[in-house]
């Protein structure tokens, strides 16, 4: 959403874009899930006092708007896309099928993975979580407006310290906000490495593929 309260902000979708172009040209198969707090800010009024499954349901449809943005900046640089959404919406995104997500991307398509897991009371981080172990992917990237995870709030507490690595047991003793208990367990059960860096940052996303220092690596037990 850029600097706006909510909405899309088409200069921010176009970077994104291109850094994840870079990564593709790269020869990474690259999967993406997306969430859809930008939108649903702008209808959060509205949805004060509403059932949690009817509000969950309309936050699943604000991320298959954000994947149509971004699938089209993508396109717009020559990257094939396609959105595969856990509800069933095909006149514009195909349902997800787990083998026909793996058959895309193996095609050299970027894959766009819409309305989290379908169900309510699921987060997006779980989402993609679940979408990583399916497609059997080798690493989960959380973007966030922040570069990694930090003892405390760095926006508040300036003194605040990055952490380069941690481990899941570890983020969830210490109740650590780099994503919900439920994504952090099903990373772990399945040996899935995270990585948290700022998406903001450029070439933050290039320079976590190419191994570099960036962001935090959340992984197996550290010895």
């Amino acid at each position: 959403m850029g600097d706006g309260q909510y909405g899309v902000d088409r200069e921010v979708v176009r970077r994104m874009a291109r850094e994840i172009k870079d990564v593709v040209d790269s020869g990474v198969q690259v999967a993406i899930v997306i969430g859809g707090g930008n939108i649903f800010r702008g209808m959060a009024k509205a949805a004060e006092g509403m059932d949690r499954a009817t509000a969950d349901y309309m936050g699943m449809l604000a991320t298959v708007m954000n994947a149509l943005a971004v699938q089209d900046a993508l396109e717009h640089l020559g990257l094939p896309t396609r959105v595969l959404s856990a509800l069933h919406i095909e006149q514009v995104a195909e349902p997800y099928i787990r083998r026909r997500a793996i058959r895309h991307l193996e095609k050299g398509r970027v894959v766009i993975f819409g309305a989290g897991t379908g169900n309510p009371f699921f987060t997006t981080d779980t989402a993609a979580s679940l979408r990583a172990v399916e497609i059997n992917a080798e690493l989960v990237l959380k973007g966030t407006k922040v570069d990694g995870v930090y003892t405390d709030d760095p926006v508040t507490h300036p003194e605040a310290m990055r952490y380069r690595e941690l481990s899941y047991t570890q983020v969830l003793e210490q109740n650590l906000q780099v994503m919900d208990a439920t994504a952090i367990t099903l990373c772990r059960d399945n040996d899935m490495p995270i990585i948290v860096f700022s998406i903001n940052k450029s070439g933050a996303l290039m320079r976590v593929m190419r191994g570099e220092e960036e962001g935090t690596s959340v992984r197996r037990e550290i010895a």
